[in-house]
């Protein structure tokens, strides 16, 4: 799984990018907000964590024009803007999630767990070779119904 993480702030990008590596997930950081479309558009992604507060470009205006391109990549808009507003705005602009920081990385993880549940409906859930099984959103591989992974 790939995840593109938006953030200008290298203290937070670092603290995402070593926590999701550890989770096993394969992770690129854009850190302007100009570069980011560029990235959504280049790359396959199975999620984006957005900063909102970017130079170059907001995310509001990044999660729309992604939305335009028919880039339709699950977002979670990870930001300190707080405001009910902030969020309605963020999710209107075709963000899937919105979570504030600070945040718990566990939370993070959990929401990054039900956004590709969901993306998965429309993918094969579970990868079978014999009795080899791997299942992409569980994290899980069992062989003749044992746990490996």
């Amino acid at each position: 799984m790939r995840i593109l993480v938006v953030e200008d702030d290298k203290k937070v990008g670092r603290f995402l990018e070593k926590g999701l590596q550890e989770e096993q997930y394969a992770v690129d950081i854009c850190r302007d907000g100009a570069d980011a479309l560029y990235f959504a558009q280049t790359n396959s992604y199975d999620v984006i964590i957005l900063d909102i507060m970017l130079p170059g470009k907001d995310g509001f205006t990044i999660c729309r024009e992604m939305r335009e391109n028919s880039i339709l990549t699950p977002v979670i808009m990870l930001t300190a803007k707080d405001t009910v507003e902030d969020k309605v705005s963020g999710l209107s602009e075709g963000a899937d999630d919105y979570l504030t920081k600070p945040f718990s990385f566990e939370e993070l993880l959990a929401r990054i767990r039900a956004l590709l549940r969901r993306n998965q409906d429309y993918k094969t859930k579970v990868l079978k070779a014999g009795d080899l099984e791997m299942d992409p959103v569980r994290r899980l591989v069992t062989r003749a119904g044992k746990k490996i992974i």
